[in-house]
């Protein structure tokens, strides 16, 4: 069945979003309209926006995020702030809008696609690349990275259970310092009307926490965490992790809470409150509060560090994929 390919713009994305009829499949928060908007309004640079659609009849059935440049396309967006890349497709129309799009970026000159931070069930891996093999492109896929998520059990008593008896024994010793500490508290953070005050406390927690926490965020970075974080209050996805002493945050952690999976985006403390692994803790406190909200995965995002591991994390590897166009 053909399709017709369309030039779409943030605000048409948004109405597919929320349009259930359309049946796409926005599966994470990488690919969500506000977030791509939000990178967009701050890294664009000088590559040119690509948001092409396919339609069948009324129905979009597929929505392509790229940016081209020196003909070459990629994902909108960049793998050190977006932890997973992937296109955006209505169920069982893979292959009818991967052909629509090959089709459409050869007649505009495009060579090739350089795809990053791809999941194992990404689309790209799961249909395009096996298409692109159909039409003797030539195709390098590689590994690149991993991240780390955790399957939420039912309750928190479930939770500790899955846990090996020393990591088990460690979290609970910890949990009980932390508790022996007068006036502490653990908070959630989310009045969409507070959010930049919200940030101005990250923010500095993040930069306090460790040096090249510091290093990373730059100017143009902090206008980029502020432009998301404002974006997705507005959509109802972000919440804050927050412990407190006498109601003043000492560690921090920034979350996504969508389609019943909390993705752990970034976090930070004051160093003078470490020897209480502030950091850890207010992670595994959110983590209890996301099984007492039902949630079913706890996503920690790219990365290996060692207290994801700790934590109960299992690797999901990442992958990256180039495409020939000829």
């Amino acid at each position: 069945m053909s399709g017709t390919v369309t030039r779409e713009s943030f605000d048409s994305l948004t109405d597919c979003w929320n349009d259930p009829a359309q049946r796409l499949e926005w599966n994470s928060v990488f690919v969500l309209p506000a977030w791509l908007k939000a990178w967009w309004k701050v890294f664009g640079g000088d590559a040119e926006l690509s948001l092409t659609g396919v339609k069948q009849g009324e129905k979009v059935i597929g929505i392509a995020p790229l940016t081209v440049k020196d003909g070459g396309a990629c994902f909108l967006g960049s793998v050190d702030v977006c932890d997973y890349q992937d296109f955006v497709i209505a169920p069982g129309r893979e292959e009818v809008f991967f052909n629509i799009l090959l089709d459409d970026l050869k007649s505009r000159g495009v060579s090739h696609l350089e795809l990053k931070a791809l999941r194992p069930g990404s689309t790209v891996l799961t249909h395009l690349v096996p298409l692109a093999h159909k039409r003797n492109y030539e195709v390098v896929c590689q590994n690149e990275a991993v991240s780390l998520e955790l399957d939420l059990p039912a309750t928190w008593e479930e939770y500790l259970a899955m846990l090996s008896r020393k990591q088990r024994h460690e979290m609970k010793r910890k949990l009980r310092r932390l508790w022996g500490i007068a006036n502490i508290e653990y908070q959630c953070l989310e009045n969409v009307h507070d959010t930049g005050k919200y940030m101005d406390t990250f923010l500095k927690l993040f930069s306090m926490s460790q040096r090249e926490k510091a290093g990373f965020m730059t100017p143009g970075m902090e206008l980029y965490f502020r432009t998301l974080a404002q974006a997705m209050a507005k959509a109802g996805l972000l919440r804050f992790g927050a412990i407190e002493i006498d109601k003043v945050p000492i560690s921090m952690i920034m979350v996504f809470d969508y389609k019943d999976r909390v993705y752990l985006y970034n976090s930070g403390y004051d160093p003078q409150y470490s020897s209480l692994s502030v950091g850890m803790l207010c992670k595994v406190l959110c983590l209890k509060e996301s099984i007492e909200k039902g949630r079913k995965i706890w996503d920690f995002l790219k990365g290996g560090e060692p207290y994801k591991y700790q934590i109960g994390g299992q690797e999901i590897p990442l992958y990256r994929c180039r495409i020939e166009i000829r």
